[in-house]
Formats: structure tokens, sequence, C-alpha cells
């Protein structure tokens, strides 16, 4: 059954004071983390209430799907909608045009593909680096599990801080399924580590954000500094 406006606004409220308390155990600032709720799979009236309840960034992983519930709410301009799916190469001309916010860069050759498109339509895309940094072959993203791998990473991510219309705001992890939500810790360190290398690498590239953690693991997350998680079950409910 699909929650009602009233139900999921109460789901978001629950999910703020936890990230409230989350930050505040590792003395951060609750306005440091920027929730993004994940709309993937939920009908356009899910969307509709979730809309209702005062929530206006949403995040969709195919881009068929975001595409129908986007132009449903296009004279909504408050909203903020963010990719964080695998792109296919040929769908980035739609992400360019359809997206505010891209988590999901997992090539040069898309990368090359989104500044052309971005380029021809005169808009600046914000994307993320995604990393693999638990080594699951079903993992997208830069291989990025072990710190011998990051030098590996240089060129190609200098490459890209060099793209006129694409603007790099961090890098954008998921961490296995795990039983006890403790081992998910250790790949949200990896990839703050990797940040930090990367700052001091490729100090002309912005590596401020920290996409990382979903319904189950946001909290262990934000203890080690996500500063964007991506929440939809605990908020929206069940996918029907």
């Amino acid at each position: 059954m699909e929650l009602s406006s009233s139900e999921i606004k109460s789901n978001y409220n629950i999910v703020r004071e936890k990230i409230h308390h989350a930050a505040e155990m590792t003395g951060r600032n609750f306005d440091e983390v920027e929730l993004v709720v994940v709309s993937k799979g939920h009908s356009v009236n899910v969307v509709k209430a979730a809309l209702d309840a005062g929530i206006r960034t949403l995040g969709e992983n195919y881009v068929e799907e975001a595409e129908q519930k986007i132009k449903a709410f296009q004279d909504q301009t408050d909203i903020n909608w963010h990719m964080i799916g695998h792109i296919q190469s040929r769908k980035a001309r739609k992400v360019c045009e359809l997206f505010d916010y891209v988590h999901s860069l997992d090539s040069v050759k898309l990368a090359r593909r989104l500044d052309r498109f971005a380029n021809k339509i005169e808009r600046k895309l914000s994307v993320l680096l995604e990393c693999n940094v638990s080594g699951e072959e079903t993992k997208y993203g830069w291989k990025a599990w072990n710190k011998g791998m990051w030098d590996e990473l240089l060129p190609e991510f200098t490459e890209i801080s060099s793209f006129t219309n694409l603007k790099i705001r961090g890098l954008m992890t998921m961490a296995p399924l795990v039983q006890n939500i403790e081992d998910a810790r250790p790949y949200f360190t990896r990839l703050r580590e990797l940040r930090e290398y990367l700052n001091l690498e490729i100090n002309d590239a912005n590596w401020e954000e920290l996409s990382m953690g979903m319904s189950a693991d946001y909290q262990i997350a934000i203890q080690e500094g996500a500063t964007i998680i991506r929440v939809g079950t605990a908020i929206l409910g069940e996918r029907i």
C-alpha cells in the first residue's frame, strides 16, 4: 500500500532526527548532511505525496522512469532531481536534460559525453565520481578498494576535472549488503580516506561531498563523514 503524505512526513522527520543524532555523535552539524529521498520504483502519486510532505530533493535510478515523474512536476521549479543509478552512455543526453546532479559518473567515456551534451544545452552539471571500495564485481565505479590502486585513478580524474561543463563535487559509493551494519563502516572510511588523498593530489577540483549511506546504514555513513545520504524505503515505504 502506498503511504500517505502524513505518513511520509512522519518517516521523513524520524530520519532527520536520526541524522541529527548521528552527526552529533561525531561533533558534526546536522546541516552538513543532505538527505536525498530515493523515489525509484515509486509511483507519481507517491512522489506527489512526498512533495506535499515538504520533500524537495529526490533521487532516481532509471532515466525512463524518472522522466515521467520529472515531466509530471515540471512546473515546480524548486525540486532537485538527482541521478543515482548507473548511466548508459547512450542516455547521457537525457541525463543532462533532466537532472540537476549526477552521483554515478563511473567512466571517462561517460564524462566526455555528459560534458558534450551539457555544453550543447548550455548548462553546468554537478557530478560525483562513483568508486567501488568493496571489490564486489556487481558494483559499478572506479576500482578503489585497495590504496595501491589510487595512483592509477589520478590521470582520469584529472582529465574529468578539466571538463568545463562538469563540476566535480566529490565521490559516491555503495557499501555491500551486510547483516551487521557495523560491517559497512570500513567501506565508508575508505571513501573518506580516498577523498583526503585526492584533496592532496588534485587540488584544483572540489572533493567536498561524500555520497554514501542508504536506509539500512546511513547513520554509520554519517559517522564516517557522509555529506549526502540516499534514503528511500525508510521514508517512502516498500516499493510495490
